[in-house]
């Protein structure tokens, strides 16, 4: 039988994912080895036929390129209005999203054709990339069908590139191909795709024959051919595994030739990893290097690891994918992997048999995994010296003395406490008691202090719990079989399976450390605002975790490397630059600039290269393949973050950059509006006052004063303007005094008398209202922008208050009218910039003058507020921190005090 008991964790992880992908849209991809194949011909025929079932396919855009062929299967086809926008003098059409979202709300069944899925959106648009429409509208759970070709795949991008010398910005990640629920390849030969270049089916025919000399070259066809019917196999081949994996199908398919290469603990296995490269590029298959972490691997001293580690690190150099198991025993480790991953040929180097061991390893694996091939590879390099051998195996078993210290506390801890109670206690329950303390012992302390335990405790069970008591000789023999050989044998297996459980505990809680920190690293990398941050936290975690010191290196738009503030390792520039430009690690442990002290990380994110990241350690060797995945995973994680900080700064930009446009727009709107009825009527005067009769005096002052009120008018506005950018720009220095706010208040009065009319003004302050620090200029100015704002919302005859209070830490001034009122939910708005107090821009005005009184408030330290004032009207309340004035200063109205 091939399926097997599924597992319950696994079978609830895959009903969640289901779950999950049954909430999302559905992508298939129409893929080619490049333009001109037929993608979007075939999609379209496809879309042709599924509307004959009842389906009505949607065109949300199509590139026809001006091919009739392609342009006639659109009829009768629904189409989406494409959204157009201007650039650079030109009119770019680009998929709707928004209608399309609309539009599937109306119709859940919707099926979106979107071509060109690597395309590049005109600027304005929600996204910049196609692709990322397509990924919106498969969240929103409408189905797509859309185009590529081999040459956008993100991780073929550099491959392509050197293949036909042209390189291709506009790339999709590969994680969105593997996603897709089904992937068409359309495929056409290349003497024919070069017949439909010529006969003018791709391209127009200027564009034909510039492609027929570059990209459309017979050589550069066969490769991208063969690089997309490469792709779509290993495709198909994840979509197999994960079809097994998701049956738990356990038997091997030999659908495809794939190796399982065994590490040991043997100098032979970088032979071995040669080999096995030699024998995997002879098939032309994929291939896994898996080295079994064992109890007995607890043994191994640290030089005799390092050939393990070397041999991991030449197979990952190679193309291997490289990986380190935990298990009890090698064998069924092996068989599991292998059938987990359907690899059919296992290698392994011959290996000499043990004398404690009853059967040779690939006697173990034909046993275990009878649907296996395998291979032996003989060793033929030079054989270990023997007291090499000798320290590997024996040395480290001795260990720390402090464990065979503890094992003999243990037994004889045991001995003295039961001792006491033989005579009540059976044999087996003290036997049990020992056995209970090898058990500890070998939690504890390992392997070799349990087998000294298990030796101890036999002898002295032997010597104080047998008769005769205090000497090892025996009155019945059958104590021998019966009592001492199972008790060891017991304790010996027990100390075994113990030791093998902690090492599995400590493997396990190492990984889930691991996990944890790159966890916490993530978490923090989500919240981090600035690429200073970043290097901060990923400067911590390198530390934490390896001990090393670290730098973050990020590009500018030149492509030129710069090192971020906290930087703790010395960073060769040559050395990065050269890792960021090809997009490969290099430094130590790698083929490249390996005497480099430092290992550097290209960080790849999904749009491009954004920097690089050094690792600086103190340990003369390179890092094992499982930290070079820990590091790997970091860099994809930096990468990320500094993308993501990337595109904040562009919409922070993108939104300052509208934000100007619309003020300019409005101030431009405003002042022209506001210029012309003061200009219109100063034309309009001095027309009149040209032809008024030179006698009549009267009327010449009467059309004087009218020019000069507009005038007046338009230079307040001016003022306001220039004033308020200045007060923005922080380049105003105040002229701060001590002095009385009663007197600004009077000159303020007197400044728009004229504009005031016939209107009242009533002033109530107290008279103990004390000295404020403030510019005399400015707050009249402010307190006049309120006095001519009340003038314009009340009517002839109203009345406008002025007050003032004092509180414990404000003074706070007054001006409320009788007017109107402010329209429920402004506020706050119309202290703005271009805000009106109504909605519909009367009475005239450019809506500056509250905004200036703000910015004045503000630089003083102070708040202005506006609120409805009862039976009627609004009240502006301007409020100024209240201080303590200096030494000889006074109390009353009066010009005369000291500067601040």
């Amino acid at each position: 039988m091939d399926e097997q008991r599924p597992d319950p964790e696994q079978l609830l992880r895959q009903i969640d994912a289901d779950e999950a992908q049954s909430k999302r849209g559905r992508l298939k991809i129409f893929f080619g080895a490049c333009a001109g194949v037929g993608k979007t011909y075939a999609m379209l025929a496809a879309a042709k036929n599924l509307s004959k079932e009842g389906i009505a396919p949607l065109i949300g855009i199509i590139e026809t390129h001006g091919r009739t062929e392609t342009e006639a299967l659109t009829r009768g086809l629904r189409r989406l209005p494409l959204r157009e926008f201007k650039h650079r003098g030109r009119v770019l059409r680009e998929l709707d999203l928004d209608e399309a979202l609309a539009f599937a709300v109306a119709d859940p069944r919707t099926l979106l054709l979107v071509d060109e899925l690597a395309h590049s959106n005109a600027p304005g648009s929600r996204h910049p990339k196609r692709w990322q429409d397509v990924v919106e509208l498969l969240d929103a759970g409408i189905d797509v069908w859309t185009t590529m070709n081999v040459q956008h795949l993100e991780h073929l991008n550099d491959i392509v590139s050197g293949i036909t010398g042209i390189r291709i910005w506009e790339t999709v990640p590969d994680h969105l191909f593997d996603a897709a629920e089904e992937v068409v390849v359309i495929d056409l030969p290349p003497d024919e795709l070069i017949e439909r270049l010529n006969l003018g089916k791709i391209y127009l025919p200027k564009q034909a024959e510039v492609a027929a000399r570059n990209f459309f070259r017979k050589g550069n066809l066969l490769a991208l051919r063969e690089l997309a019917l490469r792709r779509a196999a290993d495709r198909i081949d994840n979509e197999m595994l994960a079809y097994r994996r998701h049956n738990t199908i356990s038997r091997i398919w030999p659908n495809r030739e794939s190796l399982l290469v065994c590490i040991g603990d043997h100098d032979g296995d970088g032979q071995i990893v040669r080999s096995s490269a030699r024998l995997a590029a002879k098939l032309g298959v994929g291939w896994h290097v898996v080295h079994v972490e064992t109890p007995r691997s607890t043994r191994i001293s640290d030089a005799n690891q390092e050939p393990i580690r070397a041999a991991l690190r030449l197979a990952d150099e190679l193309g291997a994918k490289t990986t380190s198991l935990t298990a009890q025993r090698v064998a069924p480790a092996l068989v599991r992997y292998a059938h987990e991953n359907n690899l059919s040929r296992l290698v392994l180097g011959r290996r000499p048999r043990r004398w404690l061991r009853l059967r040779a390893l690939a006697d173990e694996l034909a046993a275990e995994g009878g649907d296996l091939d395998i291979l032996q590879i003989a060793h033929t390099g030079p054989k270990r010296p023997q007291a090499k051998q000798q320290q590997r195996t024996f040395l480290p078993i001795i260990g720390p003395a402090r464990g065979y210290w503890v094992a003999l506390a243990a037994c004889g801890g045991v001995t003295l406490a039961t001792h006491p109670l033989a005579a009540t206690l059976k044999p087996t329950n003290i036997v049990m008691i020992f056995l209970l303390a090898v058990v500890v012992v070998a939690l504890r302390h390992g392997r070799g202090p349990a087998l000294l335990a298990a030796v101890s405790g036999v002898a002295s069970f032997d010597f104080f719990f047998v008769p005769p008591y205090y000497t090892f000789a025996v009155a019945d023999t059958r104590y021998y079989v019966a009592t001492f050989l199972v008790m060891l044998i017991v304790a010996l297996v027990i100390g075994q399976l113990t030791a093998g459980l902690k090492l599995q505990a400590e493997t396990s809680r190492a990984s889930e450390r691991r996990m944890q920190s790159l966890y916490e690293m993530s978490r923090a990398l989500s919240a981090a605002l600035l690429p200073e941050q970043v290097a901060e936290i990923s400067a911590r975690f390198i530390t934490a975790e390896f001990g090393a010191k670290s730098a973050l290196l990020t590009a500018d738009d030149q492509g030129h490397l710069g090192v971020l503030e906290g930087a703790t390792a010395h960073v060769d520039m040559a050395v990065a630059q050269w890792s960021f430009e090809h997009a490969q690690p290099a430094g130590k442990g790698t083929g490249t600039l390996y005497t480099s002290p430092c290992l550097v990380l290209p960080l790849k994110a999904t749009m491009r290269l954004r920097g690089a990241l050094v690792i600086e350690s103190a340990e003369l060797r390179p890092f094992d393949p499982e930290q070079r995945r820990v590091l790997d995973t970091c860099a994809s994680l930096l990468a990320i973050s500094i993308e993501r900080i990337h595109y904040i700064d562009v919409a922070r930009n993108a939104t300052v950059q509208m934000e100007s446009e619309r003020t300019r727009n409005s101030l431009l709107s405003a002042i022209s509006h506001e210029l012309r009825t003061p200009l219109s009527a100063m034309i309009g005067l001095a027309e009149a006052l040209e032809w008024a009769d030179p006698e009549d005096r009267m009327r010449q002052r009467e059309l004087a004063r009218a020019i000069s009120d507009s005038a007046r008018r338009m230079n307040t506005m001016a003022n306001n303007l220039l004033d308020l950018a200045r007060l923005e720009s922080g380049v105003v220095r105040l002229n701060l005094q001590w002095q009385p706010l009663e007197e600004t208040i009077g000159s303020a009065v007197s400044a728009c008398r004229s504009l005031l009319g016939e209107r009242r003004i009533d002033i109530s302050l107290p008279a103990d209202l004390p000295l404020l620090p403030f510019d005399a200029v400015l707050i009249e100015r402010v307190i006049v922008n309120l006095l001519e704002n009340a003038a314009k919302y009340t009517p002839e005859g109203t009345q406008i208050d002025i007050s003032a209070g004092k509180g414990d830490t404000v003074v706070t001034l007054s001006v409320c009218d009788h007017g109107p009122g402010l329209p429920p939910g402004r506020e706050h708005l119309i202290f703005e910039k271009f805000e009106r107090g109504r909605p519909d821009g009367s009475p005239p005005g450019v809506g500056l003058g509250l905004a200036f009184c703000r910015a004045v408030m503000h630089t003083h330290g102070g708040v202005i507020q506006a609120r409805d004032r009862k039976g009627g009207g609004t009240c502006f309340e301007l409020e100024f921190p209240r201080q303590a004035p200096p030494p000889g200063s006074r109390s009353t109205g009066s010009r005369e005090v000291e500067d601040v």
